[in-house]
């Protein structure tokens, strides 16, 4: 007899993309929506996806690799027709890829600022969009997982662009909310916190900076991209069918502190 609780976490049939899916948190949201039954669209650009793919695929769960560069205007309806193309719906998308370029802001150069808006937010918008016709023309509704981060929050140094888009995230998740509640499609957020990723390296390796960080994290460790999994499957699954425009911290209790 099948567990009815346990089961409204199940993604059985559905289809999903993870954008910045090459490694990370984007890898690990991947593997737990593969892992709680979806077939998932792996986006990397850089750095391909097709490792994480291949690891869904080993582990018996159907998934492909895409490429698309989302500094470019035009790259998130590429994105859009291939998944749809290939799996013939989209049910989740997951909003993760992301940049960071550090400047004083000062000195912030104009063509890094646009760069970093575009990445971090405007394409934010434009795939959620795109996914959102999409859901809206089958009348099934949908999931839309944002990836935001503390300096939604906080303002961080010499990452002024940075902050601005992932402020603008949190702001656009609940925006979109509003408007498509009744449409049956959830839009929500993730904030992780200190994350043990390629992005934050520099800081694990400075001393003094990995210290206070640590001391600032009530858990008293980074968090890891796993830590994200579960979190990622309950707002793409039916268990948060209740639940919009929410921002959730997944900090260890940075921000409580």
């Amino acid at each position: 007899m099948g567990n009815a609780t346990l089961d409204l976490f199940r993604l059985d049939g559905k289809i999903a993309l993870v954008t910045g899916a090459a490694a990370g948190l984007g890898a690990a949201a991947a593997a737990a929506l593969a892992r709680a039954g979806a077939a998932v669209a792996c986006h990397g650009n850089r750095r391909p996806a097709d490792q994480t793919a291949s690891v869904i695929r080993n582990e018996g769960g159907e998934s492909i690799a895409i490429r698309g560069d989302l500094s470019q205007t035009e790259s998130p309806e590429t994105l859009m027709r291939e998944v749809v193309g290939r799996f013939g719906k989209i049910d989740i998308l997951v909003n993760n890829a992301g940049s960071i370029i550090r400047h004083a802001a000062e000195e912030y150069p104009l063509a890094d600022w646009m760069t970093i808006l575009q990445v971090n937010l405007t394409s934010v918008f434009q795939l959620s969009q795109l996914a959102a016709k999409d859901m809206m023309l089958r009348g099934q509704g949908g999931k839309i997982v944002n990836i935001a981060s503390l300096l939604s929050f906080q303002g961080g140094i010499r990452v002024p662009a940075y902050a601005a888009s992932k402020g603008g995230v949190a702001q656009l998740t609940k925006a979109l909310a509003n408007e498509w509640a009744s449409k049956g499609i959830n839009v929500n957020a993730i904030a992780p916190g200190y994350m043990r990723t390629e992005n934050t390296r520099a800081l694990q390796a400075d001393e003094l900076r990995n210290r206070q960080i640590l001391e600032r994290i009530p858990a008293g460790r980074w968090g890891e991209p796993e830590d994200l999994a579960g979190t990622v499957v309950f707002l793409s699954s039916r268990a948060s069918d209740y639940i919009t425009g929410a921002v959730l911290n997944v900090d260890g209790g940075w921000l409580a502190r």
